[in-house]
């Protein structure tokens, strides 16, 4: 791992202290620009207040931002738990990082992911489910369809592990044979460890939170080449949160269940489009061929 990497984790993960106060993802996002348009010191020099300083930062900000930085001794602690789990970092600058949350969230984008599982994975094509956790049974073999789909033909599939839509969908990918990448929000280490690949922002070993969830949506809406939307509650959730903000900032295109739902029909009017079960058979007639490519 590099000093680049080390920085990052440094910046951004809690390294199993609660009470750490890391950067937030709109500071990160700021001390990004700034470095970007400065002359910055050689990377054999470790930063100093006046660099700090000189970046824009405030005095407050910089004496926080040294003392993260000085905090090696955490983190190599916090590494070797993390590798007896078999967790790994991926950081914004480290070569598994997935160059499609840089090219959507750009500087929104997490700071770090924890990865559990064949990370390999994350270089493949994929397409992302979202849905309530309580399911009618059309929408939960709407979700479904989609796991087996991916599978069928060659997708990754991207959820969130929670229950209802993602983990039809999930068991329905695996049980043919695919690929599944799920994004949780609670901590790797109290996953039951299985064919497939676990990432968390934040840590390897957080708590759950209804905030980390919320957050989570981001990257599970921005892997996939599609998203698909099992099932929607209106104005009301983390699966209409985070469709409506991927509508708003057009991270990817969006296909909801023809389900009826009032829900469904708003998330039209927005820029989604509806689809039947008949629809999912080849992913690629649903949008313009390059979104598979």
């Amino acid at each position: 791992m590099n000093r680049r990497e080390r920085g990052f984790l440094l910046l951004t993960s809690h390294l199993g202290d609660p009470e750490r106060k890391v950067l937030t993802v709109a500071q990160l996002r700021a001390l990004a620009l700034r470095m970007r348009d400065m002359e910055m010191p050689p990377e054999d020099r470790d930063l100093t207040q006046s660099d700090l300083l000189r970046l824009g930062c405030d005095r407050e900000l910089s004496k926080r931002i040294l003392s993260l930085l000085e905090q090696e001794d955490l983190l190599d602690g916090y590494l070797a738990r993390a590798e007896k789990q078999n967790c790994v970092p991926i950081t914004r600058v480290s070569d598994h990082y997935p160059p499609i949350l840089r090219q959507r969230l750009g500087l929104d984008s997490p700071g770090c992911l924890w990865a559990r599982g064949d990370v390999e994975i994350l270089s493949t094509p994929a397409i992302s489910l979202v849905g309530c956790r309580e399911l009618s049974e059309p929408n939960r073999e709407f979700a479904e369809a989609v796991g087996y789909q991916a599978a069928e033909q060659g997708l990754t599939l991207v959820s969130g592990n929670a229950r209802g839509a993602d983990r039809a969908a999930q068991e329905a990918c695996l049980k043919a044979g695919g690929r599944v990448v799920s994004v949780v929000a609670d901590g790797l280490n109290r996953i039951p460890a299985r064919n497939m690949l676990y990432l968390s922002e934040d840590g390897f070993d957080e708590e759950f939170s209804a905030q980390r969830a919320l957050s989570r949506n981001r990257c599970i809406h921005a892997l996939g080449r599609m998203v698909f939307v099992a099932q929607c509650d209106l104005q009301k959730g983390g699966t209409w949160s985070g469709t409506v903000r991927n509508l708003r900032f057009g991270w990817s295109p969006v296909a909801c269940f023809r389900d009826g739902s009032e829900a469904a029909e708003q998330l039209e009017q927005m820029g989604a489009y509806q689809i039947d079960l008949p629809d999912l058979r080849d992913f690629a007639d649903l949008q313009t061929p390059d979104c598979f490519l």
